[in-house]
């Protein structure tokens, strides 16, 4: 009873999320047929790689001709901001025991948004995050599928379906903005994401940013210890 209750509990938290994984993963399994993917390859990829702007890039990419270490490259460049999120993370992450390895893999933008806004017990917090990780991954598999099957049954018009991603990122931001009541992190983020699209071109738009932000924290967080220090 307990178990289930958690389950719901996850299901309920994870709602958000759900419903911009859904028509977004559909519109990655459109894109990926749409450009020669077979259908089992879309899948896997929503399986194994589970990174949604990184699947984006790939099918487009590959479309494109890219080879594999091209593919490897830009990828790697453009989720080297999960970096940052691990590292927030690996006090959270003690102790999780065999739930440990799927957390790593399974720490998307919106699933890191979740863990760091809902926080709880330490023993009963490792097993919600595993919840919580496991129904996000299945709410953008379920997409991937939807989208595989209409995108090999049906003519459809994706145009603005991926505006799906956008809406979410910015009700995962202000339900964070509502619960931590800290203006400072975001004050950080829209500066630093404003300048970046002043001053870099696209490809280095997204790094640029999340590097430049990190930076500031980092030097307020030492500031802030200095200050506490006797």
């Amino acid at each position: 009873m307990l178990k289930r209750h958690a389950w719901q509990e996850a299901g309920v938290t994870t709602l958000p999320v759900m419903f911009g994984y859904l028509p977004l993963g559909a519109a990655f399994g459109i894109l990926a047929i749409e450009v020669g993917i077979p259908a089992w390859g879309a899948l896997l990829m929503s399986l194994l790689i589970y990174a949604g702007a990184g699947q984006f890039l790939a099918v487009t990419l590959l479309a494109a001709g890219a080879g594999l270490v091209e593919v490897a490259v830009a990828t790697l460049m453009l989720n080297s901001r999960h970096l940052f999120y691990g590292l927030s993370l690996l006090r959270r992450f003690q102790g999780a025991g065999w739930r440990k390895p799927y957390l790593v893999f399974a720490l998307t933008d919106e699933t890191y948004s979740l863990l760091t806004t809902h926080a709880g017990d330490a023993g009963l917090d490792h097993a919600q995050a595993f919840h919580v990780s496991l129904l996000n991954q299945l709410w953008w598999v379920l997409g991937s599928m939807a989208g595989v099957l209409v995108g090999t049954t049906l003519a459809f018009d994706s145009r603005g379906i991926e505006f799906a991603l956008t809406a979410l990122f910015i009700v995962l931001t202000l339900e964070q903005a509502r619960r931590l009541r800290q203006w400072l992190p975001f004050a950080i983020a829209l500066a630093t994401g404003l300048g970046a699209m002043l001053l870099l071109p696209d490809r280095h738009l997204l790094l640029g940013a999340i590097g430049a932000a990190s930076l500031v924290l980092l030097v307020d967080y030492r500031r802030r210890q200095s200050g506490d220090r006797p």
